[in-house]
Formats: C-alpha cells, structure tokens, sequence
C-alpha cells in the first residue's frame, strides 16, 4: 500500500520553512509516498521540489517584519473574500486525494495569522471517516509571544488536532523546552529529528570561494542593514582587508535594488545573487558574515567556517537572537546586533570571528529523512 501525504507550507519574509517543507516532502516520496506540496507562497526558483506534486495556493506573504498582517504579493491587504477563496483552495486541495497524512509546517506552533485557513482544514481532516495521520514540522527555535495565553493556545491547539510533533534539531544543542514554556504538555507528542538540510549541494565554481568573507542574506527580505554595512566594511577590517568579499542577495530583493548593491559595491567586493553552490562556497571560505536563520545557520555549522551573525530582530523577533547566541556558547560565532550596526561594528565583529578556529564538530544530520522514517513508523502502526 503507498501512503498520500499532503504537506502545507507558509513562508512569509525568508525561504528557510519551504526549504524544509520540500526536502521532507522528497525524503517522504524516497519512501514510496505520494506527496504534494501545497505552498501558500512562491516557491523560490533556487529550490528543487523533486517529484512533489505543486499546489500553489493563493499566495501571500508579510509586508515587513511585524508579522502582523498579510497582504498579496502585489501588497494588497488581504479581505474576507481572499481568506474565503484560500481556505477554499486549501480544502479542495486536501479533498483531492485520500490523504493519509496531513502535515503542516509550524502551525500551531506559529503562523496564527492562518488560523483562519488551518483550523478549517484541520477540522475537515478530523472529521473524515478515516482521519489521516496529523503532524507539525517545526524549527528548533520558537518566537516567544509577550502574551503568555498565545503559547498556551499553541499547546491546546496541538492536543486537540495533532498526533505527532517533529522538532528539527539536535536536543544535545537546543530543545523545545529552550523556546517554549508549555513544552512537558505536549512532550508526549514530541520526536526530534535532527537538523533538516545540508544535502549534497553542486560543487562550487572554480576557485569561488577559496579564501573568501561570504556575506550571505537569505531570501533578502529584510537584510537591507546588513548588506549595507558589508558594501562599505572591508577597508575597515585589520584581518580580511585582503580577500575577495563576495556579496550573495537573494531572490526576493529586486533587480533595482540589487543593481543599485552592486554599484556601490568597491574594490574586492563581488556582488551577486544568491547561488545553490553556497553550502560548498562555505567551506572553502575563511569566514561567513550572514543573519541566523535556520538553514543559513546549518550550513555554517556543517562548513565549520568562523562566522559572524547578525540576527534579524526586528519587531518581537526572538528566534536568531536566541540561536546566534547558542553558537556564540559554543565558540562557533560572534554576534553582532542589528540594531545600530555599522560598518565600523561590522569589521570589527569580522576581526574578532577571524580569531575563532574552524570547527571539526559533526553536527547531527539527516532531519529530513528521520522525520520520514518517524512518520512511516507512525503510519504503518495505524494499519496495526
């Protein structure tokens, strides 16, 4: 018998949650399952989907940083009869097929603005004659909520809908428990994975790399300080004045933005969009300068390469604050605050990573095909 799996995925501002979402999704078809991918954005043109079926959703994303409101990817602020034609969408999508999984990315531990959408679909699941397998997937770093009742919601939420919970990371290094205080509620439900990432990626160019500040953005969305900052810090720097930078920008920063980034670039500065070879530029380099998202941070840690990170923090952002700073713990980076950074900092903060020694630590891997595994465990126990 080969099991349907349907996973729904909302990625905001940065690329990282359908990054995740699709190589779960692959390891899942590696399997024998039949997987489709419904994406409530656009799915990045750097991200090989496989053989996952693509559903797009009608798309949305986040203005900017405050996560408080969605609006289409034209920038208009979504209305009831948008949320009606996205929760009808995502309902006709899972009523295609006889789905024995449901798996959402972050939800409930995240993403409430699709509470909308999600509980609708997860109701409809649960009152099918035969219920499908229902999961989360969620990073191993929470944002806490200034209103400890939206936390508690989160764990109700989960008993009341969820039969698994898979964390992707390593527990020796962070726990849910690090990041969320109703984390014994819902233990029973929990399985870590390990990190989710760090496949084989194409070997980089020529010498790329060789040597090299990397200075990388994600998707770019909100990475306009740190790039800035870079464009003007290597004179400033007394350790890495004397190597190539190179600048990797993102997809979601415009064309006249990155033409205007490459302009005002100066000398052994090279600009350019942000490349699938990166993970291997990485581990030629002398040294990475990049915020602290999830597969940014895996990356760097696989690489073993110093690094200096600036964790995006805006609004009431506290998951890369809390992620640099365990790899600050660890002797891995030096974090350098977004707030009030400067060109100035930036160099300096580069000096202070070029001191740290590379790292031969082996970081635990394969998240994506553990999850895979728990989940097929899962399902077959069901036919039991």
């Amino acid at each position: 018998m080969s099991f349907r799996a349907f996973i729904h995925v909302q990625h905001l501002l940065g690329t990282g949650h359908v990054v995740r979402a699709a190589s779960i999704g692959k390891a899942l078809a590696e399997r024998g399952m039949e997987v489709t991918l419904a994406s409530g954005n656009r799915i990045p043109p750097t991200l090989d989907t496989g053989d996952l079926t693509i559903v797009e959703l009608p798309a949305c994303k986040s203005p900017d940083a405050a996560f408080k409101r969605l609006v289409t990817l034209d920038g208009e602020v979504i209305d009831e009869a948008w949320k009606s034609a996205r929760v009808k969408a995502s309902i006709q999508a899972f009523g295609a097929q006889d789905f024995d999984l449901l798996l959402t990315e972050t939800y409930p531990f995240g993403r409430r603005q699709l509470d909308f959408e999600l509980t609708p679909l997860l109701e409809t699941a649960r009152a099918r004659a035969r219920p499908p397998l229902i999961a989360t997937s969620i990073r191993d770093i929470l944002v806490r909520k200034k209103d400890l009742w939206k936390e508690e919601w989160m764990a109700d939420q989960a008993l009341r809908f969820y039969d698994r919970i898979l964390i992707h990371s390593d527990p020796d290094f962070i726990r849910l428990a690090d990041s969320f205080p109703f984390a014994e509620r819902v233990d029973p439900l929990v399985r870590y994975t390990s990190y989710v990432g760090g496949g084989a990626r194409p070997a980089a160019e020529g010498r790329d790399g060789q040597d090299e500040v990397i200075i990388s953005c994600g998707g770019g969305a909100v990475a306009e300080g740190l790039l800035s900052a870079a464009l003007e810090a290597r004179p400033l720097s007394r350790r890495a004045e004397d190597t190539c930078w190179r600048v990797l920008i993102g997809h979601d920063v415009s064309q006249e933005a990155f033409a205007i980034y490459q302009r005002n670039a100066g000398d052994g500065v090279i600009v350019e969009r942000a490349r699938r070879d990166f993970p291997e530029l990485l581990k030629r380099a002398r040294l990475s300068v990049s915020q602290a998202g999830y597969n940014t941070v895996l990356d760097i840690l696989i690489a073993g390469v110093p690094a200096v990170l600036v964790p995006f923090a805006q609004a009431n952002e506290t998951e890369q604050s809390q992620r640099a700073e365990a790899l600050a713990r660890h002797g891995r980076a030096v974090v350098a605050p977004e707030a009030g950074l400067t060109p100035e900092r930036l160099a300096g903060a580069i000096d202070d990573a070029l001191a740290l020694p590379r790292s031969h630590h082996r970081v635990m891997l394969g998240g994506a095909e553990k999850s895979a595994d728990i989940l097929l465990n899962d399902l077959e126990g069901r036919k039991e």
